[in-house]
């Protein structure tokens, strides 16, 4: 059953990954000041949401997003995973950019077995860093590296591997759409003899659609591949969308959203659905110029 329970564990690395880098799915509920506040800046809103969906824009943001697996192993449980993910660029010279990200995740992990008993702990923290053109055309890309630390507090939330491996974006923008992919794979190279290598594939196609007032549609789910896992429990593919909004909580911009998954090819124990919730500040260098 431990077995069991990091192959489950590996699964959530490799949703959660893609998630960090997209700040593109969440609802929130905002109260009518932020609405009203929101009418006279709906164009600014708008190229925020716009900016915040390329994930190597050259904006400091920090989102914290929550997903909700559903239908876990033959009791059907639930898993919970909240990510905390500061994305800080740095501008290395006038030509190229560095986007860093860190994804350190909180996580609820159930018991297959059971019906109730749950494991809370911090998760593996995953970095990565892309080095990105300042100024881009038509294609926007960005390359580089992405980090695996086995920094979970229990052995049911970590994979106890250090791993590494290339991590890379294209995206394009034509008027109110935003369209690009993410592709990442990482494998082991150190960590506890007693557990799995790690050979995992990421890919996120992202496809968003702009309306007004800083509003938005998207669909961005994240397919994953365990290559170490066995045959038919490698791919997790999902399908689904959201929306979301970006507005104003004073002078600071705030980015939220919601989508909603279902898994049309998963491993055993796998989930059978998904929900994503979250929100972001926003920081632009406007905000320190004013």
């Amino acid at each position: 059953m431990l077995t069991q329970r990091n192959a489950l564990w590996k699964r959530c690395v490799l949703m959660r990954v893609g998630g960090a880098g997209l700040a593109i799915v969440l609802l929130l509920m905002i109260g009518q000041g932020a609405l009203a506040q929101d009418g006279e800046t709906g164009n600014g809103n708008s190229d925020l949401a716009k900016q915040v969906q390329n994930p190597v824009a050259d904006l400091i943001s920090l989102p914290f997003q929550n997903n909700m697996n559903f239908g876990l192993g033959p009791n059907n449980r639930m898993q919970n995973v909240l990510n905390i993910q500061p994305v800080v660029p740095f501008n290395l010279t006038k030509d190229w950019n560095l986007i860093t990200r860190t994804i350190a995740p909180i996580i609820k992990q159930p018991d297959i077995r059971t019906t109730h008993d749950d494991t809370w702990g911090l998760g593996d923290i995953n970095l990565s860093a892309f080095l990105s053109p300042s100024k881009s055309g038509a294609v926007t890309w960005g390359v580089g590296p992405a980090l695996l630390l086995p920094t979970g507090t229990d052995s049911a939330v970590s994979q106890r591997q250090w791993a590494a491996g290339p991590s890379a974006v294209v995206l394009t923008r034509s008027g109110p759409w935003v369209i690009g992919v993410l592709v990442q794979n990482v494998w082991s190279f150190a960590g506890s003899d007693k557990r799995s290598d790690v050979n995992q594939f990421l890919t996120q196609y992202f496809l968003n659609y702009n309306l007004p007032d800083g509003w938005y549609l998207t669909s961005a789910p994240i397919i994953t591949a365990d290559w170490e896992a066995g045959s038919g429990n490698k791919w997790t593919v999902p399908i689904g969308g959201g929306f979301g909004k970006v507005f104003r909580v004073g002078k600071l911009p705030v980015n939220a959203g919601f989508a909603a998954f279902a898994n049309v090819v998963r491993p055993d124990n796998g989930p059978d659905w998904s929900l994503r919730f979250q929100i972001a500040f926003l920081f632009p260098k406007s905000l320190f110029s004013k």
